[in-house]
């Protein structure tokens, strides 16, 4: 299988990812229930995982960085947080339902600063016209899940701090090929999965807190701390982390970390663009087909969705994957961004990539692609 798909998690992962999972089985328990070998080298685990997540993102305590299932659960804990029942929240225009659900479910009031396509200037004017002194939160997806499409995060960060509302970072499909710094943006959360490009195991996800950010739980129980008092720790990450942690997946999320770390996030990026772009080229002039791409990926990550006139994005989905070929064709969980780019009605096919796609495959993909094409026009 050639995997071109992940944007939904990245399929292959550094050798080291298992071997640090298979230690964790072999040699760990569970952090802060017990002062024997195997709870100790648990709790340094963690520990070096926290460290080295706020390093990566600009944290100065390695306590303000939250072990989750996933992106989704962070992004339910920091919503929740800051949103009350019928509160109101100002979202971009591409969204995923990781925000937009729980939005709904707490029956938000929601403002959508939508705006064209790799036009960052026109989603920083949307913001600004949008956000109020009454407004519980902003959330902006760094890049979007559907298109690859950077969202100028900096610029939203500086409105809010000007304007004194709290700011919500979805950055699932950021987090280990673009920068981001808590402390310079000043965000009350930044929420990210560990099996995409951070290449960790999936049941892996990060929130990271700002400073005395207050905090709301989903879930209560054991955090082997505090444990004679009925309610939960008030300090982080104890607070959040109910339930015993996912040790192997730490471990195998530590690895990919220090992976992204070894190749570099500059590196990483250069590299999943050059395949994109190869891919753009491989398909600009054929008929009946749009690509959804800036001049140059300029605003844009590793990520491509496209279109073809009078034929289903499922039926190229499936017909790739019979030659087996891995795409995601569809509405990709993120209604509110193919509303936006005006693809509600059709979806599109995404083509995503990671530091693991070769040249070579692209080439495979191409050939696909216009066979796939040619067959049906």
């Amino acid at each position: 299988m050639i995997y071109f798909d992940s944007a939904a998690t990245s399929f292959q992962k550094p050798a080291s990812v298992a071997a640090a999972m298979w230690e964790a089985l072999a040699s760990m328990s569970s952090p802060g229930r017990g002062g024997y070998p195997a709870a100790a080298r648990a709790a340094d685990t963690a520990f070096q995982c926290r460290t080295e997540l706020a390093d990566m993102f600009g944290l100065e305590n390695p306590e303000q960085v939250v072990f989750t299932l996933n992106a989704t659960h962070a992004l339910n804990i920091a919503i929740k947080s800051l949103v009350p029942p019928g509160g109101k929240a100002v979202v971009s225009g591409y969204e995923h339902n990781a925000v937009t659900r729980p939005l709904e479910a707490l029956k938000a009031k929601i403002s959508v600063a939508a705006a064209p396509l790799f036009e960052p200037e026109a989603v920083t004017a949307a913001f600004a016209r949008l956000i109020t002194p009454d407004t519980h939160a902003v959330i902006c997806s760094h890049v979007s899940n559907v298109f690859g499409f950077i969202q100028p995060v900096e610029e939203i960060a500086k409105l809010c701090r000007s304007r004194g509302v709290p700011f919500i970072i979805d950055a699932s499909q950021s987090a280990g090929t673009l920068p981001l710094n808590m402390k310079a943006l000043g965000a009350a959360f930044a929420a990210m999965p560990g099996h995409k490009g951070l290449y960790g195991p999936q049941g892996t996800g990060v929130l990271l807190c700002g400073e005395e950010i207050a905090t709301r739980t989903l879930l209560e129980g054991g955090t082997g701390s505090r444990s004679i008092q009925q309610q939960m720790p008030d300090f982080l990450p104890d607070r959040l982390e109910a339930g015993t942690l996912n040790m192997p997946g730490i471990a195998g999320l530590l690895a990919g970390i220090r992976y992204v770390h070894r190749g570099g996030i500059d590196k990483i990026l250069d590299h999943e663009k050059h395949l994109a772009k190869l891919t753009i080229q491989g398909l600009e002039g054929l008929p009946n087909l749009r690509i959804y791409a800036s001049p140059a990926l300029r605003n844009q990550a590793g990520v491509l969705s496209l279109t073809a006139r009078g034929l289903d994005v499922e039926t190229i989905g499936s017909a790739l994957a019979e030659r087996g070929i891995a795409v995601r064709a569809g509405i990709q969980c993120a209604p509110y961004a193919h509303r936006t780019a005006g693809t509600l009605e059709t979806g599109t096919v995404r083509i995503s990539f990671s530091d693991f796609n070769t040249t070579e495959e692209v080439a495979r993909l191409l050939r696909a692609i216009r066979g796939v094409l040619g067959r049906s026009f």
